[in-house]
């Protein structure tokens, strides 16, 4: 039966080398729990659904922001010959979108707020028109939607001063259990400083412009619909919801009919939404494959740092070796010896690395916003660093075990 104290002895006559061996297992652990964890955070993250019809969705935008000629009664103009374009199910002009990176925000509370800034629970306000919901495939849950007569115009002029005055509002599911988690949100009052909300519905969740490190806080959900119509002065997006297959050609008829109706002004955005999102997360998805990358070489290095360890003890120790299999040591327990080896100098830069990696965490929760550290990752990564030390390991034992005693002593 193995014991470990011929192994300890061992060892203590290369302390050097097993030092650096625990390090370098115990640097691997601790870097590689938390990059697997952040890529995995970021692959969460670049799958979040939007909750709007992503697929059957195209993006125009004018660059008038701020002139006159961008107006309401202008986009009204605009959506009508673009609603008339074939495989076009319905379009409106909106203030943001999902992951666009720009968004209108402010902050709610359950009681009134003398300013903006006295706390409350923020989130971003989409707004767009009748058509809005439709064109975005967003569904009513609870409670009802606008009515017509409730929308009212914004512009560059008078934008701040209506905004803030806004009196009903649809909020999103996850918003509406943000504040009142155990009860309908259906006419219950919210307040935008000390302006009371109606909140006359509740929608299905949709994600916002921005969304947190974290993919799995609710608040990536939080959201309000303001009854306001708005024009490409604010920067409104023309969005168009497409009859599935037919985006590619809305999308190029559409620009072409935007252009011809504009001919003194630009476009300065022409998409579909799918491509919106991969531009996006497209940091995202950089970060994961670098992440990868340095996992995979790091493993590698550990891996390489553990063969040649194993390979230079095995000829230090061929003389070694050749005694016991003269003393009837069979080619399984030299192979056995290490294996075990390797399994405690492993064990000890784990332990090590448990440390370093709750502390790596610590310091990129301090300095990056990034989520604490599930302990599910350490054992993981416990076992995962064993069997790579014990894979890494055999062809070195291997080689020791089929030395026979005789060549093994001729060689000493």
């Amino acid at each position: 039966m193995m014991t470990p104290r011929p192994i300890l002895s061992a060892l203590r006559r290369h302390k050097i080398a097993a030092l650096l061996i625990v390090l370098e297992i115990a640097l691997a652990f601790a870097i590689v729990s938390n990059a697997v964890y952040l890529v995995i955070g970021r692959l969460q993250r670049v799958d979040l659904p939007s909750g709007i019809d992503e697929r059957n969705l195209v993006l125009l935008r004018l660059a008038t922001a701020g002139k006159q000629n961008g107006s309401v009664a202008s986009a009204q103009t605009d959506l009508a010959a673009l609603r008339v374009i074939p495989g076009v199910e319905s379009a409106s002009a909106i203030n943001t979108l999902p992951l666009s990176g720009s968004q209108w925000g402010l902050a709610y509370s359950l009681r009134p707020m003398r300013a903006f800034s006295d706390g409350g629970v923020g989130a971003p306000v989409f707004f767009g028109g009748p058509e809005l919901l439709q064109t975005l495939g967003i569904r009513v849950v609870q409670g009802d939607a606008f009515r017509s007569s409730d929308y009212s115009d914004l512009s560059s002029q008078n934008a701040i001063k209506i905004f803030v005055n806004a009196r009903q509002a649809l909020i999103t599911k996850a918003f509406a259990q943000r504040l009142w988690p155990h009860v309908s949100a259906v006419g219950k009052v919210m307040y935008m400083g000390e302006t009371p909300v109606l909140v006359v519905g509740v929608v299905s969740n949709i994600i916002g412009p921005y969304i947190n490190a974290n993919a799995e806080d609710p608040s990536n959900y939080y959201g309000v619909i303001s009854p306001f119509r708005a024009g490409p002065d604010l920067n409104a997006w023309y969005a168009l919801r497409c009859q599935p297959a037919e985006c590619a050609r809305v999308l190029k008829t559409g620009a072409a009919k935007l252009q011809a109706m504009h001919p003194t002004e630009t476009l300065n955005a022409q998409e579909s939404f799918m491509h919106m999102r991969q531009r996006y997360f497209r940091n995202d998805r950089s970060m994961a494959w670098l992440l990868v990358c340095t996992v995979i070489a790091l493993l590698g290095v550990t891996a390489i740092g553990i063969v040649g360890l194993a390979s230079f003890w095995v000829q230090q120790r061929t003389r070694q070796i050749g005694v016991r299999r003269a003393l009837g040591a069979r080619r399984v327990d030299i192979l056995r010896y290490f294996q075990t080896e390797n399994f405690l100098l492993a064990t000890v830069g784990i332990a090590l690395g448990c440390a370093a990696a709750i502390g790596i965490n610590v310091w990129l929760m301090a300095h990056y916003a990034v989520p604490r550290l599930p302990i599910i990752y350490l054992p993981i990564g416990a076992v995962a660093l064993w069997l790579l030390g014990q894979l890494a390991v055999l062809g070195p034992a291997l080689r020791a075990a089929r030395v026979p005693p005789t060549t093994a002593m001729r060689a000493a």
